[in-house]
């Protein structure tokens, strides 16, 4: 029995046995298949067989690559399909691509081996196929993403000839959403085993659509790609000049983590050059012919591969076109590039680097190599900063060749853009300019020492880094902002970025201290701050020092800033060090809060051609008065909250003793003032994980106390809304429950057809404006508007926040159109509720305009009550509006005493109303 029991089963589970066999056959079968069609040997025999002959393959992978998973390389060409977007935001270049080796096989030929991989096109110029829909609270849009394309390839590399061949294809969209199907052969070339500086691997990226008119067909690409495999680097000469006019620099232990790779040039990293006094053209001031047309005024170095334990790396060091912004929107260039490699020299602190040029790509890549590795580049860590220097990175750039020999240049500085070494332990700054600040600063007028007044120390970070507007003498504005670097002997941890964290020194007491500032004006649309005609966005860096007397809150210091030459070409000794800067902080405690104001003056006679007129210089301040203005909001907001409460539990009150008057009531009313309970509530809860950096730090600094108060307004918030609910729900039930409130209905009714027009051609006046400022694409105005009015310009999605608030204000209009179409004058509202809640909505303008008087009027995200994103406030709107809230008050007043059209003329009083359905409604509260 049980034999015949197992056969059953065996029978039963066999078909099912099968099937699977079947299916995992078909399955490898259909991938063998897939294999082998994108390998397409056809079109490998046609393209490839030339280069690199193909041999059968074995069947297991090798589990050790014989080359690099990944080669990073660059390329030109690819129009119309693969050329790079121009407008890809990134860090790196935008011509970039990448090679990533999937699997290797062997082959039946020795050094022969089969490759599977993929060419990505990160920046490529094609889009994916469904949109991308954005909400970010304050913008609302859809768009078609550019997306990169990566091909994926097979074929085979020789590694003794080191030549690549492999074809294959990838998919993309248009921006019309048509998907194509691009198939293509990879060609490389000197992919060897073992390379040096002078190894390059080029190459050439064709389709293998011929036809011009296709639309899968792309121009032939030029590719080059740095090598990785074996790189034996250069023993460093003995050629590299001492760097006497270099400052003292750190060694690597006393570098952040001591590690060299991750602080030196870990990424991408941007510096100014300077140059000789005897630079006057092109031929005898860079690395580069004269061809090259013009001087460059910046540098930047990326990191190819850096070896901590050899303490050695590779860069890639660019010379990019003065017009073109350094950071991003890049395009490698191989005739403005240099190759290095880098060791560092613990005896002198500095990194040691060979830079070689790339010749032979005028016409094509494909011929490109690596030559003239005459260049030096020394670099060193500063361990001492001064008024003019404050850079974690400074260098020289020199040749070794003589004055004599072509591609002879001088000598050029160079200094890092950006800074992110302070805090180091043996980096100390040097005050070299007090006594000059002294001089100068006795000069000018100081402020009165007031009885009371507390001012910041040097160590209040909120207070000491600021952002401000700049005027010249011709009122045109720009902006600014100021970062301190060192307060005495100690350091922030200060970065040149104004968006960077920072920590400040505690100075364990107050008094006159030294101090010194990173300051950066911006001019634009032609704001120039220094006499100089600007007609794009240019960046001016002021370094100061002088003294802070926290007793009377005044910051004297003398500026330093490098000049430019006629030639435009910056020089090493251009330095127009004959600037007073002040500024003027308010006290601490002031409850106005206040503003800080300063200025920089040239201390230069008019005649000479350094001088410049006195820039007026101002930013907002409201340290210690915003916690104090923050508390005296959270107290007005419990005050309307509760008023609100109470007045709704009078409004049921009322209700219950005249339960005739409550399906009198408007619904369209109630739901406005339910909605208006519940939305705050909603964005409250938004606002504990979307929370601006500002009022982060306000609530930082009140040790939770606003916190605190916070969840107390929420909770009377959900009252207020779950009170309103219940007279909602009371009312539509009262409504409903009466078979004999049809007209009732009815009334209601026209009150939504008038009302709900009102309230969209409200609320298109807003979407118009936004339209209409959306199409000036001057967004540096924008932003220098913004800077001198009170609050900064609406959003669209600020636009109809600001427009429900003041539907809001408004609440009685439906109430208004209820009692006229229905023509009663019965008091369905009691004067507790309608005079209470006009009262409430009415309050905050009455404070806006108390605290425009009283407070800085600063719009900094920290507004609890009465907050500019929540309705219209403004002198006008503050007056306008309560005006209209007291109106719409009395003619619910007066209706409810002599009728629903009492507004009307006698004439229009008389005419058919709705026919009067008496009212039977339940009691019950």
């Amino acid at each position: 029995m049980a034999k015949a029991e197992l056969n059953s089963s065996a029978m039963t589970t066999s078909p099912h046995k099968w099937l699977l066999m079947f299916f995992l056959l078909s399955t490898t079968f259909s991938f063998n298949s897939f294999s082998s069609s994108a390998t397409q040997p056809q079109d490998y025999y046609h393209h490839c067989s030339s280069t690199v002959p193909s041999s059968p393959q074995n069947k297991a992978p090798l589990p050790k690559f014989p080359l690099p998973r990944t080669h990073e390389g660059y390329y030109t060409g690819g129009n119309p399909v693969l050329e790079p977007n121009p407008f890809a935001f990134s860090s790196g270049f935008l011509n970039s691509i990448f090679l990533r080796t999937l699997s290797v096989y062997d082959t039946e030929v020795p050094g022969l081996f089969k490759l599977e991989g993929r060419l990505t096109f990160p920046s490529a110029n094609k889009y994916n196929k469904m949109e991308d829909f954005s909400y970010p609270r304050q913008v609302y849009y859809s768009t078609s993403e550019r997306s990169s394309v990566s091909f994926k390839l097979e074929g085979f590399w020789s590694e003794s000839k080191g030549d690549l061949c492999m074809v294959g294809s990838a998919s993309a969209y248009t921006k019309e959403g048509n998907l194509l199907d691009l198939s293509a052969v990879l060609k490389l070339h000197n992919l060897i085993s073992s390379t040096n500086i002078t190894s390059l691997i080029t190459g050439s990226f064709e389709s293998l659509s011929t036809s011009a008119n296709d639309p899968t067909h792309f121009e032939k690409i030029s590719v080059l790609l740095l090598p990785q495999m074996e790189y034996k680097y250069t023993p460093v000469s003995g050629d590299f000049k001492n760097g006497n006019d270099l400052p003292k620099g750190l060694s690597l232990s006393s570098l952040p983590k001591h590690q060299l790779c991750s602080v030196a040039l870990g990424g991408f990293h941007p510096f100014k050059l300077r140059y000789d006094s005897g630079c006057n053209s092109a031929t005898n001031c860079s690395p580069f012919d004269a061809g090259m047309g013009y001087v460059p005024r910046f540098m930047s170095m990326s990191m190819i591969k850096c070896s901590e334990d050899k303490e050695t790396m590779r860069v890639l060091v660019e010379f990019p076109p003065n017009t073109s912004y350094i950071s991003y929107y890049r395009s490698f260039n191989p005739e403005t590039t240099l190759v290095g490699e880098g060791t560092w020299d613990e005896t002198e602190h500095q990194l040691c680097i060979v830079a070689c040029r790339i010749s032979g790509v005028k016409e094509s890549w494909v011929n490109a190599r690596v030559g003239d590795c005459s260049t030096r580049l020394t670099l060193r860590f500063p361990a001492i900063w001064s008024i003019k220097d404050v850079s974690d990175m400074v260098g020289e750039i020199s040749t070794n060749k003589t004055m004599q020999e072509k591609g002879y240049f001088d000598r050029i500085m160079f200094r890092s853009v950006r800074n992110r070494m302070a805090g180091v332990p043996d980096l100390k700054y040097q005050y070299t300019e007090i006594d000059t600040a002294r001089k100068l600063c006795q000069k000018s007028e100081k402020p009165a020492r007031i009885k009371g007044a507390r001012y910041p120390n040097g160590s209040s970070i909120s207070v000491m880094r600021f952002d401000s507007s700049v005027k010249n003498s011709t009122g045109t504005i720009g902006w600014g902002y100021s970062v301190p670097i060192s307060v005495g002997a100690l350091f922030y941890e200060y970065s040149s970025s104004q968006d960077s964290e920072a920590e400040a020194p505690d100075l364990g007491g107050s008094g006159p201290v030294n101090i010194s500032y990173h300051i950066n004006l911006q001019s634009y649309n032609g704001f120039s701050p220094f006499n100089a005609s600007s007609t794009s966005y240019e960046s001016y860096e002021i370094l100061a020092e002088g003294i802070y007397d926290a007793e009377t809150g005044r910051l004297c210091m003398v500026g330093c800033r490098n000049i430019g030459s006629d030639d435009q070409i910056p020089r090493n000794d251009s330095w127009d060090c004959e600037i007073l800067v002040e500024f003027q902080f308010p006290s601490l405690n002031s409850r106005r809060g206040g503003y800080i104001k300063g200025s920089i003056n040239s201390a230069r006679h008019k005649s000479d051609k350094l001088y410049f007129e006195r820039l007026e210089l101002s930013a907002t301040y409201e340290d210690g008065s915003s916690i104090w203005r923050m508390d005296v909001e959270i107290v007005m907001v419990l005050i309307s909250t509760t008023l609100s409460c109470v007045f709704v539990v009078l409004q049921i009150f009322h209700v219950k003793r005249h339960p005739h008057v409550l399906p009198l009531i408007s619904l369209v009313m109630l739901s406005v003032l339910t909605l208006g309970q519940l939305v705050p509530l909603v964005l409250n809860f938004e606002a504990l994980f979307f929370r601006s950096s500002s009022r982060w730090n306000i609530m930082h600094e009140s040790d939770g106390w606003l916190e605190a108060n916070e969840v107390i307004v929420r909770v009377t918030g959900m009252v207020a809304f779950l009170l309103q609910f219940r007279l909602l729900q009371k009312t539509w039930s009262a409504r409903w429950s009466d078979g004999n409130q049809k007209s009732l209905w009815g009334a209601e009714k026209k009150v939504l057809f008038v009302a709900l027009p009102l309230y969209i051609a409200g609320a298109l006046v807003p979407v118009v404006v936004n339209l209409l400022n959306s199409s000036e694409n001057d967004v540096m105005m924008a932003s220098a508007a913004s800077i001198t009015s009170s609050y900064p310009p609406r959003s669209l999605w600020g636009g109809l926040k600001s427009y429900a608030g003041l539907v809001l204000d408004g609440f009685l209009l439906p109430q208004i159109l209820l009692n006229m179409f229905w023509n009663t004058k019965r008091s369905s509202l009691s004067c507790s509720f309608y005079l209470g809640n006009t009262f409430v909505r009415l309050l905050p303008h009455a404070y806006d305009l108390y605290r425009a008087h009283k407070y800085a009027h600063h719009y900094d995200g920290s507004y609890i009550y009465a907050n500019p994103g929540a309705d219209f406030y403004s002198y006008t709107w503050d007056v306008v509006i309560p005006l209209g809230g007291l109106l719409f008050a009395l003619i619910i007043y007066l209706q409810q005493k002599f009728g629903g059209r009492c507004i009307f003329p006698r004439r229009l009083r008389e005419l058919e109303g709705y026919e009067k359905v008496p009212v039977s409604v339940s009691s019950d509260a």
